[in-house]
């Protein structure tokens, strides 16, 4: 059986939220302890020390997101999935679920797809993704290719699966994001499956899957082990079949 997380270094998504976090969360405690010793305000104390303790909370959580909690719902994810042969990984960063698609799927051939950028997932590169592949063993059948997802470089009904992991939110533009969600559906083939796992656009993709026709189209929450700092940052899954005809 296949451990949560595979091998390999892959990084901490958004590097730049969680310091932050820890950052603002330490300076609240130390105003609060100027307001309960300097400036004779304990109530003051009391609430900026709350608010410190919960960014830290926050921090926290984000990190167990990034570091376990996204591998172990991708695991079950995939893990529903009966089969695949040629999967696409959207926004595949260092790898992870290109990774994990290859070992759930042992005869599958995988393309991950990424523009490369470290503010979205920290060291993104296409070496660090090879480097993670070759680590755990599957390198041979996964393929990493530098594009746009609102561009994909695929042919036509090329891809039995289609995932997209904390990816598509990233295109900055409503339009945009449509596009990404139009060319996942070109490339699956009629009664290929898409996986979208992702944060606050989840609603748009939902709506605009609704309107290509998608069959079994199916939302639900993921729950704290994808909480981006609390719940008011939570992710979602959405699946959808491209029906046979």
């Amino acid at each position: 059986m296949n451990r949560a997380r595979p091998l390999g270094d892959y990084g901490v998504d958004a590097p730049w939220v969680s310091w932050m976090l820890v950052g603002f969360g330490v300076i609240y405690l130390v105003l609060s302890g100027c307001a309960f010793w300097l400036w004779n305000s304990p109530w003051f104390g009391i609430i900026i020390g709350v608010v410190g303790i919960l960014m830290l909370v926050g921090a926290w959580l984000f990190w167990h997101t990034t570091r376990r909690g996204k591998f172990t719902v991708w695991r079950e994810v995939l893990g529903e999935i009966p089969a695949a042969a040629r999967v696409l990984d959207m926004g595949c960063g260092r790898g992870a679920v290109s990774i994990m698609a290859a070992q759930q799927f042992p005869r599958a051939q995988v393309t991950g797809l990424d523009l490369w950028r470290s503010v979205d997932q920290s060291g993104n590169s296409p070496e660090a993704a090879e480097s993670n592949a070759r680590l755990n063993d599957v390198a041979d059948r996964i393929t990493f290719l530098t594009g746009d997802m609102t561009q994909l470089p695929s042919p036509d009904a090329s891809a039995d699966l289609v995932t997209a992991s904390l990816s598509i939110h990233n295109v900055p533009s409503a339009a945009g994001r449509m596009k990404a969600v139009d060319e996942a559906w070109r490339v699956l083939v009629p009664g290929g499956r898409l996986v979208v796992v992702d944060i606050s656009k989840v609603g748009e993709y939902q709506r605009r899957l609704r309107e290509l026709g998608a069959a079994d189209l199916r939302r639900r929450p993921v729950g704290w082990r994808m909480w981006w700092s609390g719940p008011w940052m939570a992710t979602d899954i959405l699946e959808a079949t491209k029906p046979l005809a």
